[in-house]
């Protein structure tokens, strides 16, 4: 299993990653981690936007759901079947929402470490015969930031841009399923919205900079992903009718 995940993960997203480090004018590697990251994330974007679709059309069940618990209190053979009859009537599957994720889960994780083995000079030994291999990796990107170095002020940008992509997400959930303060999503988004933002600045805080660089530029494709689903419902929303 590990021989297949670096041959067919690991090794062909390191051999991108230095190849786009040797085509990109000036050989910066923080460019590169950039453009890498969007390729990927481009690549998987279908996914992504069916995913954040699913969690919408979930978020508007959210009023019907409750009144099935209320309803079903105690029961909760009938609380599943009616909930299970509810996703089946409105077409949706309550695991569609995670199942591109999963199968993203082992691309970034393969994503990440070929970032975190490209600031390593004697991860070069891996390169394909056809990648060309350059003398060293200069690791000072844009000028002025050393990516193999610890960054606080780019883990806080991290972190910021953690907290914004998750407002867009809670706000179009909130729209979607209305303003019930005692729903326990809202509440749960709510203390997501500061939770997880936080702990990627703690996270970010200790990694070296161009692995915080490439959590930067994925947030930011996030963050136009969550912009054009916001659009998109706010266009086309439909009203989800109650099933008695």
């Amino acid at each position: 299993m590990s021989f297949l995940y670096h041959q067919i993960l690991f090794r062909p997203l390191f051999n991108l990653l230095i190849f786009l480090y040797n085509i990109i004018p000036g050989a910066d590697f923080g460019v590169a981690i950039i453009v890498l990251t969007l390729i990927v994330r481009v690549v998987f974007f279908p996914l992504s936007i069916k995913a954040l679709v699913s969690q919408r059309e979930l978020s508007k069940l959210q009023p019907k759901i409750k009144e099935l618990q209320e309803r079903h209190k105690g029961d909760k053979q009938a609380l599943g079947q009616a909930t299970m009859q509810l996703y089946k009537e409105h077409k949706i599957n309550p695991l569609s929402g995670c199942l591109p994720l999963l199968i993203q889960l082992p691309v970034l994780i393969a994503l990440y470490s070929a970032l975190q083995s490209g600031l390593k000079p004697e991860s070069l030994n891996g390169l394909y015969g056809f990648i060309g291999r350059p003398e060293s990796i200069n690791q000072v990107a844009l000028g002025f930031i050393d990516l193999a170095k610890k960054s606080p002020l780019m883990a806080i940008v991290a972190g910021a841009l953690q907290w914004f992509q998750m407002k867009l997400s809670t706000s179009g959930q909130a729209s979607s399923s209305g303003s019930d303060a005692n729903s326990p999503l809202p509440n749960m988004n709510k203390q997501m919205l500061y939770f997880f933002p936080v702990m990627v600045i703690i996270i970010a805080w200790n990694l070296p900079t161009g692995l915080t660089l490439y959590w930067v530029a994925a947030t930011v494709f996030s963050i136009f992903e969550q912009l054009y689903i916001n659009r998109k419902y706010k266009k086309t929303e439909p009203q989800i009718k109650v099933i008695a």
